[in-house]
């Protein structure tokens, strides 16, 4: 079966360091831009009826030369094995994302026609979308769910400090998304090296940290 791109989306994400790991942690906005042969309101007609919309796209940076029956998750330490469907890992045999996102605005008259404007993506600038479908609360929100291992994986991260000046773009949500990232504690699982300075690209930031027990202390913050 072939697929192809009906949109792409535009992130504050331009490398996967520091992407949040799930959709709807941070409260960013992006913008899901359609292809031509999809640039149409007909196709849209209905969505404003919407809260939140499930996008499928692909982890473009995520290739492989073999598929992966089990894959390694950070978050359990990066040596225990579980079976790829039982994760949310990118490294998969189709290599599809699903993310759940808030629908803010459909937006229409821009020069890439008719847009959305979505808040809490988890995924990599520029990526492309799929496919696009509805959220319904009524079947997909299951209150009496398991989460499996992932129920148990938390960040200790309870405070971001800023050893540096914060730049005069930074600011509002912007500031506040950056935040809610580094509580999260983007690092792999297994490191906790508190002399160790970590850095990744938010925006058109570079942003360098340490982790020392349960606070993040942004040390530099500079242009890409």
């Amino acid at each position: 079966m072939e697929i192809y791109p009906v949109a792409r989306i535009f992130t504050d994400f331009p490398s996967k360091f520091g992407i949040p790991r799930q959709s709807g942690i941070t409260q960013n906005k992006s913008i899901v831009i359609f292809e031509k042969p999809f640039r149409s309101d007909g196709a849209l007609r209905g969505i404003d009826g919407y809260s939140h919309l499930w996008l499928i796209w692909e982890f473009t940076e995520a290739k492989q030369q073999s598929v992966r029956l089990t894959v390694r998750p950070p978050r359990l330490g990066g040596n225990t094995r579980v079976g790829v469907f039982a994760t949310r890992s990118p490294f998969r045999p189709n290599s599809l994302g699903l993310s759940c996102v808030k629908l803010v605005e459909v937006r229409r008259g821009t020069p890439d026609g008719t847009v959305l404007i979505v808040e809490g993506a988890d995924i990599l600038n520029g990526t492309p979308i799929y496919d696009i479908k509805p959220y319904l609360p009524f079947t997909d929100s299951r209150p009496d769910a398991l989460g499996g291992f992932g129920e148990n994986i938390r960040s200790e991260i309870s405070d971001v400090i800023f050893d540096c000046s914060v730049p005069g773009g930074l600011v509002g949500e912007k500031l506040e998304t950056l935040k809610s990232i580094l509580l999260e504690d983007p690092r792999p699982h297994y490191q906790n090296d508190n002399e160790r300075v970590y850095a990744f690209e938010f925006a058109d930031w570079r942003i360098k940290f340490t982790v020392n027990g349960s606070t993040v202390t942004v040390a530099e913050i500079t242009d890409i």
